[in-house]
């Protein structure tokens, strides 16, 4: 059982935990990075990276990632591989189970980001990245003149479907009932939209096509009267939402209806010397940069907390 304090622990090792880790091991804190269970964040599930500064051809999101680990590896952040499973922020200094140890540490940065819901079809999984993806905003300029599908009834796939039409000859939304849960506005936005096309009661069997590692169509089956068709599309989007990974602090810190965690100035919550950043608290922007920018702000804060603790 390790029995040292950290000054600073972070979890979670996508663009928010790399960048805080960065800031605050050129700080000198010897911040401890725990991966989490998918390391690295969406962005090591995308392919070419293109709006992401500084990267004028792009970058694919795996070596961005990547890049990021090893500058903070370079001013001295160390990096776990592990899940904590359990916090307690009610007494100091804060202690965290991950595996079979528990960490103790002075200030929590939680960078743990925000799972999509996906459908769980058959081939899903392996198009992620070649058609498949549930961000328009990073993926939906690769798409340009073609079909496109976007799956969901709610806001989210509303705002996905009305930003798509920006690219694609033609959207398609599809939702398994014929009743929506959007907003009247967003609704009606989208039924407005004459590059929307709406498909009801309608469910995705699978997407394809994994042999030539690109989608060209989505299999669908009509839930009234069982009829199976397929629907040509060079990409479908999700829109049915993102699950905040921090299920753990319930209870502990302050959290929305949807489970993400409400941050005040920014990264900021209720406990002193526990800050959030990244999707975990961010259900608006979602964005690599935006992610990158709340994590340099969590590390600052961090340093400003430490020296008025005297530390």
């Amino acid at each position: 059982m390790e029995t040292s304090i950290h000054n600073v622990i972070i979890m979670g090792s996508g663009c928010a935990g790399h960048t805080a880790a960065l800031y605050t091991a050129r700080a000198n804190l010897s911040p401890l990075v725990i991966e989490g269970h998918e390391p690295g964040g969406q962005l090591s599930l995308t392919t070419l990276v293109e709006n992401f500064p500084g990267f004028p051809e792009g970058i694919q999101g795996p070596e961005l990632i990547e890049n990021m680990r090893k500058q903070a590896t370079r001013f001295g952040a160390q990096y776990r591989m592990g899940h904590v499973s359990s916090v307690d922020l009610q007494k100091r200094p804060f202690t965290l189970n991950v595996g079979k140890d528990i960490l103790q540490t002075r200030t929590l940065i939680i960078a743990s980001g925000a799972s999509a819901r996906w459908l769980g079809l058959p081939h899903e999984q392996a198009l992620i990245g070649h058609g498949v993806s549930s961000c328009a905003t990073c993926d939906g300029f690769f798409f340009s003149g073609k079909e496109i599908a976007v799956i969901g009834g709610g806001d989210s796939a509303m705002e996905e479907a009305l930003f798509l039409t920006r690219f694609a000859s033609k959207v398609t939304l599809i939702h398994r009932r014929d009743q929506f849960r959007a907003s009247k506005i967003m609704l009606d936005r989208a039924q407005k939209n004459p590059n929307i096309h709406f498909l009801t009661d309608t469910i995705v069997e699978d997407v394809l096509d994994v042999e030539k590692k690109e989608v060209t169509a989505l299999r669908l089956r009509n839930m009234k009267t069982g009829k199976g068709s397929d629907l040509p599309a060079s990409a479908m989007f999700l829109g049915i939402g993102h699950i905040p990974n921090a299920k753990i602090f319930e209870g502990q810190l302050d959290m929305d209806q949807d489970g993400y965690v409400i941050s005040r100035d920014y990264v900021l919550t209720r406990v002193p010397g526990v800050y959030a950043c990244g999707d975990v608290q961010d259900r608006r922007y979602r964005q690599a940069v935006t992610a990158a920018g709340s994590g340099c702000m969590a590390a600052i804060e961090v340093e400003k907390f430490l020296e008025e603790q005297g530390r």
